[in-house]
């Protein structure tokens, strides 16, 4: 009955031996060439063997087990493969072999020999991982240094190196731990990582080797432990339309990984207020262990009872819960619209207004004074007799035009007889003998325009023969006395260099208005558009006989 248990005792421990091997298929060694080292078989745990299991390496696809001599460079010993020192040559693949009564096992080993990079004392292929946390103590540990014990079974001193320089031992945050082929690192930063060679010395047979090791320290950064904080919704309203599509998202900054905000509404997870909504979680990472954690949902189309709630949004940090609002409002009359609406259409009527009134305004100006007739008769008297000194040339036998006939009949029809209007008209209105100039000067004065009828052939232009030097100076004072001159042209005169300078700069200021009826009845009326024009340029009528009379 005892053998019976002592052969299930070690058919236990048979499988949790071959059980522990299934860590690699092919599991690799690297070792710096002229250093040596010692391979342990994956299968098991050594050093616990017994003498029931036989453990023997082979170089592969050789029959022939390495060799147990401890002489020798390459040797089997205490379950270990050595190598003292390794060889480039000895790169390959070796198998071990574990053997009972009943079972057998075996694993291959991929053993690489290398060297160091050109100017350093590592190769940048052949180093081992290890990670520490920034802000923390991080050790860095000098690995796979248990068989390399001296004679008397002590460890010999490890001598650290950063980036194969000594020293970097003096910084007060680091230092050797105690019992351990360690170094350890408080507080540690960024600035910390980077390439450790650890390098101890081992004597077998009375001889010395270098073993080294180089590990690659990479440091991660501590997530920053800060409070979290919404980014939004921070209590704000937003304005959408009835019926339109919506996304309601609620976002939170932290440094916390899996902290998830979730809306309600009316204490209510939305999807139970309303089973269109769908809520997402989402959780983004950020530099520096930051994270953004956040969750929304889509109203598809907006009712009108999503406008008399508000939506919160939740988190749960220790035991607080913090709380956050959106709410949906109609969206304000865009009034800005209107305005440039109206600001154009202003501007529009404006230029319309302009536009109608410089064609229409004569007829304007003549309208209005015919509609403000009855209050124009309270106006201030100016003291002038006069409305109006008519000046034009007499007619000659050679003379085309009849000039007479204007000023003397068709002149004073319209503006007398139909108008109202009050002309002095020099040949009707003086008395004979009287001085023309003298005559001439005292009536002008006493009128409130001079109309000056112009021929285009200088020969009928008497105006020049009839009156002295000082009547052409008093030509010249109408622009100093203020009198406006309204020039008639019977026909169109194409050149003016013949006239007095007066005339000129008159037709130049003021214009000139052409005669372009005939004699006949029709041109009689003072609604044509010539008469509008000179009626245009005389004063306004406070009385007068304006029956007829169309504008």
């Amino acid at each position: 009955m005892t053998s019976v248990f002592l052969l299930i005792g070690r058919l236990i421990v048979l499988i949790s031996l071959f059980g522990a091997a299934k860590g690699c298929v092919i599991c690799d060694y690297f070792v710096l060439v002229g250093e040596p080292t010692a391979i342990t078989c994956p299968i098991i745990t050594l050093p616990v063997l017994h003498s029931d299991y036989n453990l023997t390496w082979y170089k592969n696809g050789s029959a022939t087990p390495v060799t147990t001599e401890r002489d020798a460079r390459i040797h089997q010993r205490e379950g270990l493969l050595w190598f003292i020192p390794a060889m480039l040559e000895d790169s390959g693949l070796y198998e071990c072999n574990i053997r009972s009564l009943n079972h057998s096992n075996k694993r291959t080993i991929n053993l690489t020999v290398f060297k160091n990079n050109n100017g350093l004392c590592f190769n940048g292929k052949m180093k081992f991982e290890q990670k520490v946390t920034s802000t923390n103590t991080g050790k860095i540990i000098c690995p796979d240094l248990e068989q390399f014990k001296d004679e008397g079974n002590n460890q010999p001193e490890v001598h650290w190196y950063k980036e194969c320089k000594p020293g970097f031992l003096e910084d007060k945050r680091l230092l050797l731990a105690e019992g351990e082929n360690a170094v350890l690192i408080r507080n540690v930063t960024v600035q910390d990582r980077g390439n450790y060679t650890c390098r101890m010395l081992y004597t077998y047979m009375g001889k010395q080797y270098n073993v080294s090791r180089t590990i690659s320290l990479e440091v991660k950064e501590k997530p920053l432990q800060i409070q979290p904080e919404f980014i939004y919704p921070r209590n704000n309203t937003i304005e959408v339309e009835l019926g339109s599509h919506v996304v309601m998202e609620c976002n939170i900054s932290s440094g916390i990984n899996g902290l998830i905000p979730f809306w309600q509404v009316n204490d209510e997870d939305v999807e139970i207020f309303d089973k269109t909504y769908r809520e997402q979680f989402y959780e983004e990472g950020l530099p520096h262990g930051l994270a953004v954690s956040g969750t929304k949902f889509n109203i598809s189309k907006v009712k009108v009872k999503d406008y008399a709630h508000k939506f919160f949004c939740h988190f749960v940090y220790g035991s607080q819960q913090f709380t956050a609002y959106i709410k949906l409002e109609y969206p304000a009359r865009n009034i800005q619209g209107y305005l440039i609406g109206g600001g154009v259409s202003s501007v529009f009527l404006v230029f319309f207004t302009l536009f109608i009134y410089k064609i229409f305004k004569i007829d304007i100006v003549l309208w209005y004074r015919d509609s403000c007739h009855p209050f124009l008769g309270k106006k201030v008297s100016d003291e002038k007799i006069y409305d109006a000194y008519v000046l034009y040339p007499k007619n000659r036998e050679s003379c085309l035009y009849s000039s007479d006939i204007f000023a003397l009949k068709i002149l004073p029809e319209v503006l007398e007889r139909q108008c109202g209007y009050n002309l002095f008209i020099l040949g009707r209105d003086d008395l004979p003998g009287e001085a023309v100039i003298s005559v001439a000067d005292e009536k002008i004065r006493q009128s409130r325009r001079v109309i000056i009828v112009l021929v285009p052939e200088s020969s009928c232009y008497s105006i020049l023969e009839d009156v002295s030097e000082k009547q052409l100076a008093m030509h010249s004072a109408l622009i100093q006395d203020g009198i406006k001159v309204i020039l008639i042209e019977l026909e169109k005169i194409q050149d003016y260099a013949s006239m007095p300078e007066s005339i000129r700069y008159i037709k130049q200021k003021h214009g000139v208005i052409r005669w372009k009826g005939d004699f006949s009845e029709r041109s009689h009326s003072a609604g044509t558009r010539f008469w509008k024009k000179v009626r245009y340029q005389m004063p306004s009528r406070k009385s007068g006989s304006l029956s007829g009379l169309h504008l």
